[in-house]
């Protein structure tokens, strides 16, 4: 499970990401709003840890936006970690987006806690959804693939990088999230990944008229129809 922390007050995230770390957690750290807002909307997180007052753009504004556009880690869970601890922040912080509020000081065994209720109860609820561009939709509680109707059989390999590409559509998602999601420990041979995402489009694409999955080139991979430029 990665984590995106995003704080500025370096002490406080170096010693917070090497507890998680401790946990089993991988962690990305941004010390500012626009960086933060950026890997987030670049990257897959199981869970975003926002402190509110940033540099930059501030946590309020990023967690507005993260909720708004639709990307890779709009449903992502979200903890908010702030020094303002009046009742009026909190509901605004709700308002906003955030699944839950811890206020500073805080022990870090609590943030693991409450990352690990937030990260199970989002997995939970993505089990329950139907994603879908087009006429292909994947139902992730079946573990099933449509296109027009016709159910299609992926391995392991071809379920991740559909469902990450249904997921960030109609944004690009680059080869180096798509191997990481697919070899978080270690990647293989590059024309591994090749071998994939050439079968995924034999079984998605080509045996349908209008193709749905789009290189960009040097970038990555995108879901989309041919009529949908942004993202992209």
């Amino acid at each position: 499970m990665v984590i995106l922390v995003v704080e500025d007050n370096r002490a406080l995230a170096t010693n917070m990401i090497e507890f998680l770390e401790a946990y089993g957690f991988e962690c990305d750290y941004a010390d500012n709003g626009n960086l933060g807002l950026e890997l987030a909307q670049s990257q897959i997180f199981s869970a975003i840890i926002l402190d509110i007052l940033l540099p930059g753009k501030d946590g309020m504004s990023i967690c507005q936006e993260l909720r708004q556009i639709r990307g890779l880690n709009q449903s992502t869970p979200i903890l908010m970690l702030t020094a303002r601890d009046t009742l009026e922040d909190k509901l605004q912080g709700f308002e906003v987006g955030a699944d839950d509020y811890l206020v500073k000081p805080f022990d870090l065994p609590e943030v693991v806690a409450r990352l690990k209720v937030l990260i199970k109860r989002s997995s939970k609820r993505n089990t329950e959804i139907e994603l879908a561009v087009a006429d292909l939709t994947m139902n992730i509680e079946l573990r099933e693939v449509k296109r027009a109707g016709h159910v299609i059989e992926l391995n392991k390999a071809c379920w991740k990088i559909l469902e990450a590409l249904l997921i960030a559509s109609p944004k690009v998602v680059t080869r180096q999230e798509i191997e990481h999601i697919i070899w978080p420990d270690q990647l293989p041979d590059s024309d591994v990944l090749k071998s994939h995402i050439y079968k995924l489009r034999q079984l998605i694409d080509k045996p349908f008229n209008n193709p749905l999955i789009q290189t960009v080139r040097g970038i990555g991979l995108a879901i989309k129809t041919s009529g949908d430029h942004s993202g992209g």
